[in-house]
């Protein structure tokens, strides 16, 4: 067991490893960041912020001595880091699960391997593979095997000319998958301790907009046992990784099936609800895991959902100059929570912060939501 007041490594400083810092605080620990960018949203609230890449050398060796564990924000961080840093000190997820997530084609084969339901795929590493895709199998999505994200290296495809002009355009191993009828999309976040003791939170029912997570509603609108089952498959996932920390694990329902679509070896942006939502936060589980604390209780005290703020708020009306949006909108809204990220400039597509509402009634939640939504200008 890591006790306060020692030191945490996070190495990501975006904004889950900034309410990271946030929960690593508020139960008395220290946080140093690692991002090889200036000004990012954790390093501003750390004790300490090293600007460097992931694998420099120099900056580990700081991490190590002067680290009681280290862990990540996402997925991307090197394995090989990982692996260095765990001769030291603990280090959790593991550079093993944390490889597996970090590559579609490991990935897949994975959860295929080990008897998770997933989409219909093929792996596509040359141009050859192509010959085992059938004219029934599209339409498809072709998906760039490392490195794509927020619906980047992403290509919907509707035949094989087309599929190939994809990959030729990636210029990477891919994985293609079928295209099913979906019911809905949905996501359970666990945490899971290295004693194999784990807890789930409430599931979220999601619904994205060019490939970014636009709105999560919490509890999905599904049934019981579904909502039984996929924390059931997060569980034996988080097993057979041998998984300590938190974790994500978006599935498809397709037909009342229930589909693992990919995980996430870490807090997920469809988790932002547990801060305002349940008894601990999704962030607060990821510092317990870490430290080798006794979970915390995860269950949701309200409804909630959760509406994610793009940069492109700054630019509306056609706007070249980014305009900062009028925040009183949503502060005037009594049980909405704001949580902007202090990133330092707005682009297209670049998360910048978003908001929860809570309530009692799902349906009074949503409404609230999708009108405050709506006044901001959201489309």
């Amino acid at each position: 067991m890591i006790n306060a007041p020692a030191t945490l490594a996070m190495l990501g400083g975006g904004q889950l490893g900034r309410f990271f810092v946030n929960a690593a605080h508020e139960l008395g620990y220290r946080v140093i960041v690692v991002d090889p960018q200036e000004g990012c949203p954790a390093g501003l609230i750390a004790d300490e912020y090293i600007v460097a890449d992931y694998d420099d050398a120099e900056a580990l060796e700081y991490i190590a001595k002067n680290c009681a564990a280290a862990t990540t924000e996402f997925e991307n961080v090197p394995a090989k880091t990982l692996e260095v840093l765990s001769k030291y000190i603990p280090v959790h997820p593991s550079a093993s699960a944390v490889a597996v997530a970090q590559d579609r084609i490991i990935e897949k084969t994975f959860l295929r391997d080990n008897g998770f339901t997933t989409a219909p795929f093929f792996v596509i590493e040359n141009e050859s593979d192509f010959n085992e895709v059938t004219d029934d199998y599209f339409p498809a999505i072709l998906k760039i095997s490392r490195f794509g994200y927020d619906g980047k290296g992403q290509e919907r495809v509707s035949s094989i000319e087309e599929a190939k002009q994809a990959f030729q355009d990636f210029g990477a191993p891919c994985v293609i998958e079928k295209m099913l009828s979906l019911d809905l999309e949905v996501s359970v976040v666990m945490a899971r301790n290295e004693n194999g003791d784990s807890e789930c939170f409430t599931l979220a029912e999601n619904q994205h907009s060019d490939g970014i997570l636009d709105i999560s509603i919490v509890p999905a609108r599904t049934t019981q046992d579904l909502l039984d089952k996929a924390k059931q498959v997060a569980n034996e996932l988080a097993e057979k990784l041998e998984y300590v920390g938190v974790l994500a694990v978006e599935f498809f329902i397709s037909n009342d099936k229930l589909l693992v679509n990919e995980i996430a070896p870490r807090p997920h942006n469809s988790g932002h609800f547990t801060i305002d939502a349940c008894v601990t936060s999704q962030y607060e589980q990821q510092v317990r895991a870490l430290c080798g604390l006794r979970l915390g209780a995860p269950q949701s005290h309200n409804a909630s959902v959760m509406v994610n703020l793009l940069g492109d708020l700054w630019f509306q009306k056609g706007s070249e100059k980014s305009i900062e949006p009028a925040w009183n909108v949503l502060t005037t809204i009594p049980n909405l929570k704001l949580h902007l990220y202090g990133k330092t400039s707005a682009r297209p597509g670049r998360k910048m912060g978003h908001f929860v509402v809570v309530d009692r009634q799902m349906d009074s939640a949503l409404d609230v939501a999708l009108d405050a939504r709506k006044k901001m200008g959201v489309q």
